[in-house]
């Protein structure tokens, strides 16, 4: 297998980290990392079992990869991708298969552990079965002891490895925990078959303690398993995500279809879809037309439809009619690889919460051996007869029961769980703080176009005679690249006008056209071009001035020095504009709208969707001290934009969320992308960030209070008053579903509805 020596300098590196088990393991190997040179940041996931690493210069993995073994984990470096593979797919696959082969190994252990315990428990309490009273005590010892051994030294033997790797390290984890627990009972059952003779003339009972250390092994294997298959299913979205891309395309070699892998698509081959099919990669239709069913990746339900000229998404499916693509971007630049990225880094990411659980859990490991050891000494001064007993088995349930799976578990898996489901919805999320963040944002503003406005204009009203102020402004208007003009032209065609072709043209910058057609002297613009050639358009003002009171661009049209009608062009709001911003004011959020239109063009939008506060005059380079200005006054604010001039008020913002049919810069700039660039995602996306935010309360909530009542109850607070001891070997059924429940709660969040 190839390890990678060096990466790029500046680059944000991900390693797959084998062997983290608890809070405590992710502070070691963030620690063992951070002793690198260049490494100038280090987070480690305990769900993905990854680390993320930011650095200068050059990352020595090599030296990473001693450290992280110094500290008693592994990084294995997946194969490189292939070339038109999707960036990601290859080292998903490489971890899934480690993950695969970890379960199996678990599996393994397992199966073998419940079986020697069963026989071990059966044969500490013989008395069950009449047959096995026949053999001596010290024979039944023994038999335990052989017993024992395979369960405490080979199915458990990784607990006692990475204890041991902490210990040289003056470090504790949750595996010191078991180790020294499990230990101290299989060791004193040991000296008890050695040395009977200690124990003769004391009050003590010479008890072996083999069913204790086998079947608290033998229950957090059941736990790591158990917790193991339930982390495995947080990743469903990756592997949903995975599994949409096509696998084959059918590309043109000169005449010929010929189907090839995707990896060999190359960008500018011609694609051959055909209905049913996937579309291999992202690409534009350069001919037929089809629906494309795009609800995998967009999470929009209602088919696209797609013409020549139109972009398509690589994995969305044709729905009918056959097309002919050209791919233009392939592999790692396609945009179901960049949403897999996303996914990836936000499940990787560490929530600013989360950091509470890390450091408690780097004391808390030295705190419980403490108390476990008072405890032994407490039991053995102050306890009833045989006092060695007492103190021994209290001293092995508190060490068990206190290991801090659940905390370090509470955090990642709600996050994994929460990115997941956001990407399956659309929404993506780019790390865990942004996840953290979007719940508490008390003021969002929104650029108006593009974002508010679906950034295009289109002819919205015709005063007169439709048909025929159509026809000529379209004539004047056919050689004009102004967008007005082209919102012209295109609303011609669709009502089917056959506008004539001029036979002259004149571009009257900030005014409008001149042309002649059809032997016809055709003049669209506005007052300024009127009143330079001198029409008379005083029986039109007061239906332009209506028009521009809405917030629309009236364009006179004259033919002959006689104006015909009036043509109302404007930005059309987002179908589902206003009632994203309803839904946010509901909620208490304060909402704005930021333009560089005139106050009056941008109150008439705002109007629409229900926005009073309205931020006109700004100019692109302005926008992001608008968002300083409202921080300062102490708001949390999240940004809405879609262009490369919103990539600054983006960034600035305390959350900065990105329309998906932007810019690829204003995309970047964004905490969170909207894929399918409905602003009613906006709402949902605070929605999930407030509900993950809940269930990581929820989880550490019951890991601290799980811990805090279960460690006085272990060391015996209750004995003096109730007559009650908590088992060792109940302690580690309590230490494994705890774990078991935080995941399990975790899981929950992929049925909500938001």
């Amino acid at each position: 297998m190839r390890e990678k020596t060096a990466v790029r300098p500046g680059e944000k590196t991900e390693l797959p980290i084998q062997g983290l088990h608890c809070a405590s393991c992710v502070r070691k190997a963030e620690k063992a990392i951070s002793s690198v040179p260049q490494v100038l940041d280090v987070q480690v996931n305990l769900a993905t079992e990854k680390a993320t690493v930011h650095h200068t210069g050059q990352l020595d993995i090599a030296g990473v990869r001693r450290a992280v073994q110094d500290a008693g984990y592994d990084i294995v470096m997946p194969e490189q991708p292939e070339q038109g593979a999707a960036h990601g797919t290859a080292g998903h696959d490489h971890a899934a298969m480690l993950k695969e082969q970890e379960l199996h190994a678990l599996q393994r252990n397992l199966v073998l552990s419940s079986i020697l315990s069963v026989l071990v428990v059966i044969g500490t309490y013989q008395g069950i079965i009449p047959m096995l009273s026949a053999i001596s005590r010290e024979q039944m010892f023994l038999l335990l002891f052989v017993l024992t051994i395979p369960v405490q030294y080979y199915a458990g033997w990784q607990f006692h490895r990475l204890a041991w790797n902490a210990l040289r390290h003056r470090s504790f984890d949750m595996n010191t925990l078991i180790s020294i627990g499990t230990n101290a009972a299989f060791l004193y059952s040991v000296l008890v078959i050695i040395f009977p003779d200690f124990f003769a003339g004391t009050l003590l009972e010479a008890e072996v303690y083999f069913d204790t250390a086998a079947v608290i092994i033998t229950l957090i294997l059941l736990g790591r398993y158990l917790e193991a298959k339930a982390k495995s299913r947080t990743s469903a979205a990756i592997h949903k995500l995975m599994g949409l891309q096509a696998k084959t395309a059918t590309i043109m070699r000169g005449k010929q279809e010929v189907q090839i892998p995707i990896a060999e698509v190359r960008a500018g081959d011609i694609m051959v879809v055909k209905p049913g099919e996937k579309i291999p990669t992202d690409g534009m239709v350069v001919s037929g037309y089809s629906s494309l069913d795009e609800s995998m990746v967009t999470g929009e339900s209602i088919p696209a439809e797609k013409k020549k000229g139109d972009k398509v998404i690589g994995a969305t499916i044709n729905k009918n009619g056959s097309l002919m693509v050209r791919a233009t971007k392939i592999g790692a630049d396609t945009l179901l690889a960049q949403i897999i990225r996303l996914v990836q880094e936000a499940q990787g990411s560490k929530a600013p919460i989360q950091r509470l659980a890390d450091q408690i859990a780097s004391v808390f490991v030295p705190i419980v051996i403490g108390i476990s050891v008072l405890t032994f000494i407490a039991w053995y001064a102050f306890g009833p007869a045989p006092a060695f007993n007492f103190a021994l088995l209290n001293f092995v349930a508190v060490l068990i029961i206190a290991c801090p799976c659940a905390m370090g578990l509470a955090t990642p898996t709600a996050i994994m769980v929460g990115t997941g489901k956001g990407a399956e919805m659309g929404i993506l999320i780019k790390n865990a703080e942004a996840l953290e963040i979007a719940h508490r944002v008390d003021t969002i503003v929104f650029d108006k176009t593009g974002t508010i406005t679906r950034g295009k204009p289109v002819v919205t009203d015709v005063w007169g005679e439709e048909h025929a102020v159509l026809r000529a402004a379209a004539a004047a208007e056919k050689r004009s690249e102004h967008p007005l003009a082209d919102a012209i032209v295109q609303r011609a065609r669709q009502l089917k006008i056959n506008a004539p072709a001029p036979s002259r043209f004149e571009n009257k910058p900030g005014k409008g056209t001149v042309a002649r057609a059809s032997g016809k002297d055709i003049m669209v613009g506005n007052r300024k071009l009127m009143q330079e050639y001198r029409v008379n358009f005083s029986a039109a003002e007061k239906i332009a001035e209506g028009y521009e009171e809405q917030g629309k661009t009236a364009v006179f049209v004259s033919v002959n020095k006689k104006v015909i009608g009036v043509v109302a062009i404007a930005d059309t709001v987002q179908e589902h504009a206003a009632e994203a911003i309803a839904a946010l004011q509901g909620r208490g959020v304060a909402v704005a709208m930021i333009t560089g239109d005139n106050e009056r063009t941008g109150r008439a939008i705002a109007r629409q969707v229900g926005i009073t506060q309205v931020l006109a005059h700004v100019l692109p380079g302005d926008k992001a001290k608008e968002v300083r200005r409202l921080q300062q006054e102490g708001k949390t604010v999240a940004f809405v934009g879609d262009g490369i001039n919103d990539a600054p008020a983006l960034a600035q913002a305390d959350l900065g969320i990105a329309i998906g049919s932007g810019t690829d810069v204003a995309m970047e700039s964004g905490s969170i992308v909207l894929v399918k660039s409905d602003l009613r995602d906006v709402p949902r996306a605070m929605a999930l960030s407030r509900y993950t935010l809940r269930k990581i309360k929820q989880n550490l909530f019951w890991a601290f209070a799980y811990n805090t009542a279960g460690i006085p109850i272990a060391a015996g607070i209750l004995y003096p008053f109730f007559g009650f001891l908590l088992n060792p070997m109940i302690a580690a059924a309590a230490m494994a579903l705890s774990s078991v429940s935080v995941v399990s709660n975790a899981l929950l969040m992929r049925r909500h509805k938001l």
